[in-house]
């Protein structure tokens, strides 16, 4: 079920059980949210994603940035990631986000969809260099995608449209009760940015 038509006031958890996943609406303004699209996209180091499943290598069509605090490590898909300093334009969102969630992130993980053919399959956020059960804010520019979650034993689904500039705050138990994707799509061939800022573990660091 689609439940972004029902909402009325922001945040509500969109989640009825184990976690939260709390959808602030819009919290950049169109022109604004234009504005960090562009710089992002072209101030970004960019990279072609790669993982490694059962011992191959595959490079996924979307490309990723890992930037933070420290040059901190972050593993997943078998691949390893040092995180690049801050620029001004993710300080400026880091500050925003910080902000409207009411929480603190010291990384942030960046992903750029080229066209609505480019998603993200069912997993869940629990690497062991993350903060076990801390927030992970959701923050989009430029095409609307459609995002859903799946409740591991239940398999119940729950799904909204992620719009340009809002913000997505999961946090709580979800990473270990639910999964989450976005669904590649027909519905568009515009170009999307996603951060994710999140929080390293610094005692997991090697």
């Amino acid at each position: 079920m689609d439940l972004f038509d029902n909402i009325i006031t922001y945040p509500v958890n969109l989640l009825p059980q184990d976690g939260e996943a709390n959808y602030y609406g819009v919290v950049i303004a169109y022109e604004q949210a234009e504005y960090f699209f562009n710089a992002l996209f072209d101030s970004i180091e960019w990279k072609q994603d790669e993982v490694i499943i059962s011992g191959k290598r595959i490079v996924a069509r979307r490309k990723v940035a890992w930037y933070g605090n420290k040059p901190f490590k972050y593993t997943y898909s078998n691949t390893t990631k040092t995180a690049l300093p801050w620029t001004a334009e993710l300080l400026q969102l880091k500050k925003v986000t910080e902000q409207k969630s009411g929480e603190t992130y010291n990384s942030c993980l960046l992903n750029l969809y080229h066209n609505g053919r480019e998603g993200m399959a069912w997993h869940s956020d629990n690497e062991k260099d993350l903060k076990k059960n801390a927030a992970i804010a959701s923050l989009s520019f430029g095409a609307e995608r459609k995002f859903s979650f799946k409740h591991k034993k239940t398999k119940n689904t729950v799904s909204l449209t992620l719009h340009n500039g809002g913000l997505l705050v999961m946090k709580g138990e979800i990473q270990t009760y639910w999964q989450h994707s976005l669904p590649p799509t027909k519905k568009t061939d515009k170009p999307r940015i996603n951060l994710t800022f999140r929080s390293i573990n610094n005692d997991a660091q090697s």
